[in-house]
């Protein structure tokens, strides 16, 4: 939790940096923030990835203070660059390669367009990396070593570098060489298989989740390689690694507690919507209007929620005809349901779950997802409303978490993007988003000058000769 003193200086930073003629997150962002650097200022990273779990990392460690060189082929780019949902048509200047796909996982970072086909484009590569604290890519497994910067190049010119890595299955195994997806490997690991409806097909979840869970299991990892190569040594000495994860085992890792089940018991898991497969009630219902999500993870709770339910059902006060006009169900005293055996611990209502679902549902049915908001305000049990994204971003936390910005775009019509906040806030060293997504090779010359010390002809030369 904020300290109060601290709560009171982001609401006064907050107020002196947005317009109350605006909403707060329209607020553009155009420099680092005053105060202290982001806690990885100084840490060099060369990105070779694409798409959506390599970004995904390495953003978050730029947000972090890293210095993040993204590394894209001259002609397209990172392929997200192109996916662009139907509404974006009239948001983009013409001609420009970017989308908002791109735009949120590639803050923060410079762009440097390199072919790596080129020999001399490959040694750009190599040169750099022999600066950088860390290389980070997503290439097929030995892949990287057929272009001449697997591990064994780079820890040639750099011993102390951190090769982190994110395939499909994984650099090992009888399936190392196969290309991997998000959504293969959220079916070949297992989570297609218990998410969706009992009676219904498997699911996928709304975004690319299992990208984006490997791309924050490997942040964490390459974190914990820093800390090992600083402690015995830093960049001078130090121990470097290589680390390397997978799609497939990330999606294996959360299946959790499933997946406990399976390799203890072999109990097979099944499908449960919104349910939860060890606690009842913990689910959705259909209210009058959309839908509430509420659960009791304790016999406590379970009587706290029965006894707010059932004092509604027994007020006179519902906004629509009577409760016992609704369902036959409503005739039931749910105050009463802790007292019976089947219901009154968590294993027998698991037992009696469907009966008991529909016990709840006739009376949720009753009243608008805002009502019973309020009648739950204040019971400590655990709910909400499944919320549109426009509620999302309406909503009082999102708005006072800064959970979104806005940052220069020159590609945008506008000139600006609103980009996603960062969800972990920093009492010291506070993330930033200091630039917007780059455009396609906006930093080539800026790097290679600074980094490498080339000459303009030099680089003149390399695009000649199609290494850029």
């Amino acid at each position: 939790m904020l300290r109060p003193s601290l709560l009171r200086f982001l609401a006064a930073e907050q107020r002196s940096r947005f317009s109350t003629s605006r909403p707060r997150h329209n607020a553009i962002v155009t420099a680092t923030p005053s105060g202290p650097a982001g806690a990885l200022a100084g840490v060099k990273i060369l990105d070779l990835t694409r798409v959506l779990a390599g970004p995904f990392c390495t953003q978050i460690l730029a947000d972090y203070g890293a210095d993040v060189v993204k590394v894209e082929h001259p002609k397209g780019g990172d392929d997200t660059r192109l996916w662009r949902d139907a509404g974006e048509k009239d948001f983009w200047k013409d001609g420009e390669k970017t989308s908002l796909y791109f735009n949120t996982i590639n803050r923060n970072k410079k762009s440097i367009a390199v072919n790596l086909k080129n020999a001399k484009g490959r040694q750009l590569v190599l040169d750099l990396a022999r600066q950088a604290d860390i290389v980070v890519e997503n290439f097929i497994p030995g892949k990287l070593d057929q272009l001449g910067l697997g591990y064994a190049a780079l820890k040639a010119v750099n011993p102390s570098v951190i090769l982190a890595s994110i395939s499909g299955y994984g650099a090992t195994g009888p399936y190392a060489h196969r290309a991997g997806y998000d959504v293969i490997g959220a079916a070949e690991g297992g989570l297609l298989h218990i998410t969706g409806e009992p009676d219904g097909v498997p699911t996928k979840p709304g975004v690319g989740l299992m990208d984006m869970c490997t791309g924050l299991y490997l942040h964490g990892a390459i974190l914990a390689a820093l800390r090992q190569r600083d402690v015995t040594g830093g960049r001078n000495g130090g121990i470097g690694q290589h680390v390397d994860t997978s799609l497939f085992e990330t999606t294996v890792s959360i299946m959790a507690n499933v997946g406990m089940s399976w390799i203890n018991l072999e109990k097979e898991a099944q499908r449960w919507g919104t349910g939860h497969p060890t606690i009842v009630p913990y689910e959705s219902f259909p209210t009058k209007d959309t839908f509430f999500v509420i659960g009791a993870v304790n016999d406590r709770q379970f009587e706290i929620l029965c006894r707010l339910v059932g004092q509604e059902a027994r007020s006179k006060d519902a906004k629509q005809g009577s409760i016992e006009d609704t369902c036959a169900l409503s005739d039931v005293d749910i105050a009463s349901l802790p007292k019976s055996p089947l219901y009154s611990s968590n294993s027998a209502r698991i037992q009696n779950r469907v009966t008991l679902k529909n016990l709840l549902a006739a009376q949720f049915r009753t009243r608008s997802t805002a009502d019973w908001e309020k009648i739950f305000a204040g019971s400590g049990l655990p709910y909400g409303p499944v919320n549109t994204l426009q509620q999302v971003f309406a909503h009082p936390q999102a708005q006072a978490r800064r959970m979104v910005e806005t940052v220069p775009q020159e590609a945008a019509v506008s000139g600006t993007v609103k980009v996603l906040g960062m969800p972990v806030k920093f009492s010291e060293t506070r993330p930033t988003v200091r630039t917007g997504p780059p455009g396609l090779g906006q930093h080539t010359d800026e790097v290679l000058s600074s980094s490498l010390g080339l000459s303009e002809s030099q680089i003149a030369e390399l695009r000649k000769e199609g290494a850029l």
